[in-house]
């Protein structure tokens, strides 16, 4: 699975962590985080994500 990284600060999320302390599981792909998932690091939405490798 592709991560994401977020362009405000640096985070990157990888499926296959999740963001467990956020209610997002290991192996969620990041089309599938709830819309009102935000950055756990920054505060921003899911558009401030892009892909990367």
């Amino acid at each position: 699975m592709k991560k994401y990284l977020c362009e405000a600060c640096g985070y990157i999320y990888d499926p296959e962590v999740g963001d467990p302390d956020n209610g997002v599981e290991a192996g969620t792909a990041f089309e599938d985080i709830p819309e009102d998932w935000l950055c756990p690091l920054c505060g921003l939405g899911k558009d401030a994500f892009v892909e990367t490798e």
